[in-house]
This record gives structure tokens, C-alpha cells and sequence, in this order.
């Protein structure tokens, strides 16, 4: 996709003060670009991709208002993931003079009185298509397909919305994640084949997370990785332990780490929930609503990271069950309140709006690119300038993956390339959103009962932000990790990476100044230092990597032209030290 560059002379405000959800009464500038270009073209179908929380609805409503009030259409259909999201977009569309009935059921067969049209789900529309087709030709009909990404889930989810919405005489497409997991092709979306004979998505208009950053439309991300050490029983009765996210692991070993580090029996998910409520307080400083997201696997772990949060904070936090009828008031009431905390199952993961969510621990297994991308797009939307998000996650290497390439746009692909690329989009062992947002499948793969979690332990790892890597690990409690939870809650993106590198140089000096006290060279080696030195390179020259364009061979050799001494892997104590200061040193602009 291609990348919208803004000009003229002013910018409409990006914090529309107070305005209701989906309603500013000016348009962003992005807004205002993607409403002159469909005015314009007047198309039939219009795909409109945008980053979570830059203000699809909005940009929507502002259309169907058009459109209504020039008689292009006389009535709306709004579909939409969830029961939530359709109250959400009725409740907005009210406020701009648009009447929505979200009520509307199969069985009705019309809708309410004094209503110009009805919001339904995905599921709704595919159970009964004709009823829908009918409804669509009996007048001159405006879709909004909100998340479009999901009528590809199923061929007769896909089948349906034809069926029904074929006669329409607009379709408006929206979505802010316009890749999937699977090859099923999205409806009423136009794909082309590129230079490899790949069809991939097209859209109308595109405006991406980097350019939304760049505009102070979104916060910038602040990814906190947590180690440890895990410690599993498998279901052949043999022991196993483990580092999370080490790399020289198999796959199987990483998952049960992963597990166990989630089981809310071990110490993992009580001291990352401890630092992110540290994290929390600390944004609240500056932010006094800003409030926390916890994303679960299950019921049962939601339940018990709820009590583990009480036992913490004193405060009972919210929790949003699939099953809870009150799930939709009780995310409405924590959006108005200033509790400091929700825990969540599903519900919250695509679409909901709670601007006031700063802080996120992701304490589920699910790691395909299309959940994480929603999960994350719960913290970026902004308030005013400044407001920084904070993502708690384990540190494993698909989550590090996924949060280094926040930055990067996809689109979806409706055949397989001959040689994947490995960034999961092609992975069969890749869940749908819906099987993924599902609590008794989110977990699949690392069913409970093939092992059982003896204990695990809870290290601070590094914080990634913008295609970099920050810190030097640390134990959990310790300045090591405090000065990264401590950093203050008002930054914008630029501020928050030059105080990450400043973080980072003042932990470097402050383990070399403790340095000359254990300078005792031994007779043999210390392997498990080198090793350490080494990953600790490692995830320095990955950070110059991205900040530069550089490639991770082209930082190693120029390191051992500056500094000398051998490759890495015979590299000694003094020799990886140098090179991890040369690299400070570029960090902070020295020769």
C-alpha cells in the first residue's frame, strides 16, 4: 500500500476537545484528504484503511451524512464484528443526527420507527442473507462494513454479505488491520497481482500507524518484555526448565515457557502485573483516568489475574467475560469511570473504544499478527499530545517480531508465496481472529492438560520502540527496571526515544563503574558471561540495525574494524565490552 503525504497550508486539530466518539466536529487532516478523494471519485465500493484509533468512524459518519443529505441514499446499513460495536456505532451515529437501530433481530423483519437503518453483525447478515438482500433493494442503500477484514472468515460468511449487500448502491469499507492469517479473499475488496504474481489488497486510501504517529493522531508504543526462568512438567512425566524466550530452543519448549509463565500459579504474572501498575501509577501522574488492560487466555486466568490485581492495587478491577450479558455495559462504565484496571477475555480486543486505556499487559498465548495488531490498537488511541501507550508482554520471539514491525503496513494476499517469508502471515498454525478471540481455542496448541506448570520466576528483558531494542535486563525491583517503569507519562515519540537511549547509556556506565570490583581474570573462560556479553551485543547491534537501515553483518564488521579482536563467537570479556560501549557511544552521537 502506499503512504499518504499531507500538505496545505493547516492541519485540522488532532484533539477535537471533548468530542463524543466517531463525532469531532472538524476532521482530521487524513479525514478530510479520504473524504475529498471519495467525493471526487464517487465510488461504488471504497476501501478505507486506517490505523487503529485515527477516527474510521468519523471519517464514515461524515460520509453517510453526505450522502444522506444529498440524497445519494436513504438509508444505512451498518455491520459490524460484535453486539457491542453495534451499539457503539448507533450511539455515535445519534450524535451526528443519524438514527441506527441496533436492536434490529432476523426475526423482525423491519426495523424500529424513525429509524433510517439498522446496525447488524457479521453473523447476523450471513444466517439470513435474502432477508438482508431484500431489505438492501427496497431502497437506495448506504453499507458500511466496519472491520471488513472479517467477512472473510468463512465462505458462507463471505457468500452472505454478496448475497445481501450486492444491490447496494454504496459500500464504504473500513479496517485497521487489512491482512489475515488465511488466503479466504475479503468481500467487496479489489486485489491485484504484483510483480511476484501475488494477489494482494488494494485500498483507496490508506493511512498507516507511521504516519498516524507522526501526526500526534496515535501514542507511540512502549513494548516492556519480561523474562524469566520456567520450570514444567511434561505429559510423559519428565521435568523441563527453561529461559523465556531463549533463542536456542525448540518451539514446543518456547510454547510450554510460555504457558507456564502465564499460569497464574507461578511468580511470572504477578510480578509483571506488579510493574505494570507501577508503570500505571506513574502515567497517572500525568494522566489521572488513564487506566490498564489485561488480555487473558481464559476465564479462569482472567478471573485469577483479577485477584492477583486486587491483592496489588486494593481495588477490584472490572473484569469482561464472553459469557457476561453485561459485558458491553460494564467496558461503558469503565470508559467513564477512572478505575485503574479491566481484565478481559475477548470484548476488547477489535474495535472497542476505552481512549483512556494507557497501559496493557498481554498475558494470552495467541500470537497471530491479525489479534496482536487489534490487541495493541486498544492502547495507541490518543487524547491530546503527548499520552504514551505501554504494552507488558512475555518475551518470546513471535511477540518481539510482532512488536518490532508495528510500523509496518500489510495488506492481505490471496495466494501463497512459493517461498514464505516467515513473518507468520502464512503460518497454518495461525488461528483465525474469531478462533483466536474464543477462549476455549485461543490456546490449541498448548492444551492444558499435555503439561503441567511447576514454577517460573520474572526477569526485566528490554523495552522495544520504533524498530529498536533499550536496556540491559535486571532483576525484577531492581533500577535496572524502574528506570524504564518510571519514565514519564507526557512524551511524545521523539522524546520517548531519546530518553529510552539515555535510560539505556546511564545502565551500561552504571554496570562498568561496578566493573573493576570482580576484574579477576580466571584461568577458564566464564562461558555463561560470554554468553551473556554476546546476546547482550546481539540485542544492541539490533537496535543500530533498525535505527539505521544498517544490516546486522555490515554493524559487526564495522564494530571489529573500530574496535578489533576477533568475531563474536571468539571475542573475549574485554573485547564484547568494548564493542558494546563503541555502540553506546553511537547511540549518544559520540565519535
Amino acid at each position: 500500500m502506499t503512504e499518504t503525504l499531507f500538505g496545505g497550508p493547516t492541519l485540522p486539530p488532532a484533539y477535537p476537545e471533548r468530542a463524543a466518539w466517531g463525532t469531532a466536529p472538524k476532521l482530521r487532516a487524513w479525514q478530510q484528504e479520504a473524504l475529498d478523494l471519495y467525493l471526487q471519485n464517487s465510488p461504488r465500493n471504497f476501501l478505507a484503511v486506517a490505523t487503529p484509533g485515527a477516527g474510521k468512524t468519523t471519517f464514515a459518519l461524515r460520509i453517510a451524512s453526505t450522502l444522506i443529505d444529498s440524497g445519494a441514499v436513504n438509508r444505512v446499513t451498518i455491520v459490524a464484528p460484535t453486539d457491542h460495536l453495534k451499539r457503539q456505532w448507533a450511539d455515535a451515529a445519534a450524535k451526528v443526527g443519524i438514527a441506527i437501530d441496533p436492536n434490529f433481530k432476523n426475526s423482525d423483519g423491519q426495523h424500529g420507527r424513525g429509524f433510517i437503518g439498522v446496525a447488524v453483525t457479521y453473523a447476523q447478515v450471513a444466517s439470513k442473507p435474502l432477508l438482508h438482500r431484500a431489505k438492501t433493494e427496497a431502497a437506495r442503500t448506504l453499507v458500511i462494513l466496519d472491520e471488513i477484514h472479517h467477512g472473510g472468515e468463512a465462505l458462507s460468511w463471505g457468500d452472505g454479505l454478496r448475497e445481501a449487500f450486492d444491490p447496494a448502491v454504496r459500500r464504504l469499507s473500513l479496517t485497521g488491520t487489512p491482512f489475515r492469517s488465511d488466503t479466504s479473499p475479503i468481500p467487496f475488496v479489489e486485489y491485484a497481482e504484483d510483480r511476484d504474481g501475488i494477489r494482494r489488497s488494494k485500498a483507496d486510501y490508506t493511512y498507516g500507524y507511521g504516519n498516524a504517529l507522526r501526526d500526534h493522531v496515535v501514542r507511540p508504543v512502549m513494548f516492556m518484555a519480561y523474562s524469566g526462568q520456567m520450570r514444567w512438567r511434561t505429559s510423559a512425566g519428565e521435568e523441563m526448565a527453561a529461559s523465556l524466550g531463549e533463542a536456542a530452543v525448540t518451539k514446543d519448549i518456547t510454547s510450554h515457557a510460555w504457558r507456564t509463565a502465564l499460569n497464574p500459579a507461578g511468580e511470572w504474572i504477578p510480578a509483571v502485573l506488579a510493574g505494570a501498575d507501577k508503570r500505571l501509577s506513574e502515567v497517572r501522574r500525568t494522566v489521572p483516568d488513564a487506566g490498564g488492560l489485561v488480555i487473558a487466555t481464559d476465564h479462569e486466568d482472567a478471573r485469577a489475574y483479577a485477584g492477583q490485581l486486587k491483592r496489588i492495587t486494593g481495588e477490584s478491577p472490572t473484569v469482561i467475560l464472553s459469557d457476561d450479558a453485561k459485558a458491553s455495559s460494564k467496558i461503558e462504565d469503565f470508559s467513564a469511570g477512572d478505575k485503574r484496571w479491566m481484565v478481559a477475555v475477548r470484548m476488547v480486543s477489535e474495535g472497542v473504544d476505552v481512549p483512556r486505556l494507557s497501559v496493557g499487559v498481554y498475558a494470552t498465548s495467541t500470537s497471530t499478527p491479525l489479534f496482536f495488531a487489534q490487541a495493541v490498537g486498544r492502547f495507541v488511541r490518543a487524547r491530546k499530545r503527548g499520552e504514551t501507550a505501554s504494552v507488558f508482554l512475555p518475551s518470546v520471539p513471535q511477540l518481539m517480531a510482532l512488536a518490532n514491525s508495528m510500523e509496518m503496513e500489510r495488506d492481505h494476499a490471496l495466494d501463497r508465496p512459493e517461498k514464505e517469508d516467515g513473518d507468520g502471515l502464512f503460518n497454518p498454525e495461525d488461528s483465525l481472529m474469531a478462533e483466536a478471540n474464543r477462549e476455549d481455542k485461543a490456546s490449541d496448541s498448548l492444551t492444558k492438560g499435555k503439561f503441567e506448570a511447576l514454577d517460573s520466576q520474572a526477569s526485566f528483558d528490554r523495552v522495544l520502540f520504533d524498530g529498536g531494542e533499550f536496556g540491559t535486563g535486571g532483576e525484577v525491583g531492581s533500577d535496572d527496571e524502574l528506570d524504564f517503569l518510571g519514565i514519564p507519562g507526557l512524551l511524545d515519540a521523539e522524546q520517548v526515544g531519546t530518553l529510552l537511549r539515555q535510560r539505556q547509556h546511564e545502565q551500561l556506565n552504571r554496570k562498568n563503574r561496578k566493573a573493576p570490583a570482580a576484574q579477576q581474570v580466571p584461568a577458564v573462560p566464564d562461558h555463561r558471561m560470554l554468553m551473556d556479553l554476546r546476546n547482550e551485543l546481539a540485542k544492541n547491534v539490533a537496535a543500530w540495525s533498525a535505527r539505521t537501515g544498517t544490516p546486522h553483518g555490515v554493524v559487526h564488521t564495522k564494530l571489529r574494524t573500530v574496535c578489533g579482536g576477533p568475531p563474536v563467537a571468539q571475542a573475549n570479556e574485554e573485547q564484547l565490552k568494548s564493542r558494546l560501549r563503541k555502540l553506546q557511544d553511537w547511540f549518544v552521537g559520540r565519535k
